[in-house]
């Protein structure tokens, strides 16, 4: 076990990094944006790119992984809306809580992480389960998050649903990272390589994705419990001199805690029940490609996920306290499963 926490600390130790950073405001809260955008438009697409190139053809359309991940990826979903759904979580809050319960963070997290645990033909099957995160699970929970306004019949249903689609089109065609999934595929079926000057630059801003990623991550969870905390704080004064406003939202415990059980629990065991079981009927599934995706499955949350909830107007506090309370759940957890499937 000791040696699994020496390959993991580091990377969470990054993550402490980046939250001690922006919570010390060493880090200005307003330079964050800019550091998504490193990563997420030029340092993690170029490293996903090159994974996929160098990746044989037959890895990243492995349909066994895909079903077994698609199928646990939807059975999560569909049963975090079932548990959570009621008076107070309409369709919104539920449905984000379902794709911060499905969705981990394996782009800026798991890729660097898993490669420097179990090499690079862990690539393959993480990518698999990107590309279905990102077209699949996020479209169907933003779909599903815009029934609290489809209520109605006739055209105000239809034109919500309609909303909620061209939404979730527009999120994927302007999104780096399938594009650049989409690349590497081509390359390593056609056998090309990138030209050398291109493919040294390319591999430059793969090199700086993990470390700015992992330290990114910290200074999302940072400013999430800034922001929250300071909204209390002018809530209560404002409510003190009478000036309107309420004493702030905090999400409770028990809208919380089960869906960060469901991610770091219930996920990896439903992704290894599912596999097994597979195998077992015979299914042409690897061994290796299921220890991968059960890793990628005890990840923590995505931390793109309350973007996306504060961008459709969900409960953005109680997101990102999942998100938080996974991530540090995981320095615990992860290690754990890595060790037990190991």
């Amino acid at each position: 076990m000791l040696p699994v926490f020496l390959v993991t600390f580091p990377f969470f130790a990054l993550i402490a990094a980046g939250y001690a950073a922006a919570r010390a405001r060493l880090l200005p809260l307003e330079a964050i944006p800019g550091l998504n955008t490193f990563v997420l438009y030029f340092a993690l697409p170029c490293m996903l790119l090159r994974f996929g190139a160098g990746t044989p053809i037959a890895q990243l359309l492995d349909g066994s992984v895909a079903l077994i991940w698609g199928a646990s990826a939807l059975a999560v979903v569909a049963g975090v809306v079932m548990l959570t759904r009621n008076a107070r979580i309409g369709w919104n809050d539920a449905a984000f809580g379902a794709l911060v319960a499905a969705f981990p963070n394996t782009g800026f997290m798991g890729v660097p992480l898993l490669v420097a645990i179990l090499g690079a033909q862990a690539a393959g099957p993480m990518i698999i389960t990107i590309a279905f995160d990102l077209v699949v699970t996020s479209s169907l929970c933003i779909a599903l998050s815009r029934l609290d306004g489809a209520g109605g019949a006739g055209v105000a249903g239809r034109s919500g649903a309609s909303l909620a689609a061209r939404k979730a089109l527009r999120g994927i065609l302007v999104n780096p990272m399938p594009w650049s999934i989409l690349l590497g595929v081509l390359l390593s079926a056609a056998r090309w390589q990138l030209p050398g000057p291109i493919e040294r630059t390319v591999a430059m801003l793969a090199d700086a994705a993990s470390p700015v990623a992992l330290f990114t991550i910290g200074a999302v969870l940072a400013r999430s419990a800034l922001l929250a905390r300071e909204h209390a704080a002018s809530a209560a004064v404002a409510q003190a001199m009478g000036t309107g406003g309420t004493a702030g939202h905090k999400a409770p415990l028990a809208d919380v805690l089960p869906v960060v059980a469901v991610k770091l629990l219930v996920h990896p065991l439903l992704v290894w029940g599912l596999g097994y079981g597979a195998i077992a009927l015979g299914l042409p599934l690897a061994h290796s490609a299921l220890v991968v995706i059960v890793m990628v499955a005890a990840l923590p949350s995505a931390s793109n996920v309350s973007m996306l909830a504060e961008r459709f107007g969900a409960d953005n506090g109680r997101i990102a306290r999942i998100i938080l309370w996974t991530t540090v759940a995981a320095f615990f957890s992860f290690p754990l499963a890595v060790g037990w499937l190991r």
